[in-house]
């Protein structure tokens, strides 16, 4: 599995577990008529957009990056493992994640509204990682696919060869003279 496309995946599970999550808590903060965690809820959430957006920055998205991708070994092959079994592999914990506080989140509210500030603050401090990933890529002629791990573990990475990398840009055409007026 490419590890742009893990990234992509666990941003996108991360804000939909942040939205399952604020959905629990706001509707069973209004079945039970609970204002305060309601109120409560919403400023952690907006102090979570900001923590978010804030350490989510591309210069931040890079740094984070960096030994990870230093750490890559060389391959010339890609992975033989199915995309769908290294993301399960890595991302269970968040589905974990969600499954639990979204069910303690039908008892307490509260407990649903804290899980989804947290994870709009992770969906938003990770969606530049990608692009950081994807401008490194492009940059040095190189793919980076995910080894097939627990979770539990720091991710591992193989570097390939980069497809059609090695093939110079087409160059464009020359622009027309402008017509003359006569």
């Amino acid at each position: 599995m490419l590890f742009c496309d893990l990234l992509r995946v666990t941003v996108l599970l991360v804000g939909g577990v942040a939205t399952a999550l604020g959905a629990v808590s706001v509707v069973i903060a209004n079945r039970d008529a609970d204002a305060t965690a309601l109120v409560v809820g919403a400023g952690w959430w907006m102090i979570a957009v900001a923590v978010g957006l804030v350490l989510g920055r591309s210069v931040r998205a890079t740094a984070a990056m960096a030994a990870t991708l230093a750490s890559a070994s060389t391959a010339t092959s890609l992975p033989q493992e199915s995309p769908a079994r290294i993301a399960f592999l890595r991302l269970w914990p968040i589905i974990l994640f969600a499954v639990l506080v979204g069910g303690a989140g039908w008892v307490w509210p509260q407990v649903a509204a804290i899980g989804a500030g947290y994870a709009i603050l992770i969906a938003l401090a990770w969606r530049g990682r990608e692009h950081a990933v994807a401008a490194i890529e492009e940059r040095d002629g190189v793919r980076f696919y995910v080894e097939p791990s627990s979770a539990l573990e720091p991710v591992k990475l193989v570097r390939t060869p980069g497809l059609y990398r090695d093939r110079p840009p087409v160059p464009k055409p020359p622009a027309p003279p402008p017509l003359e007026s006569g």
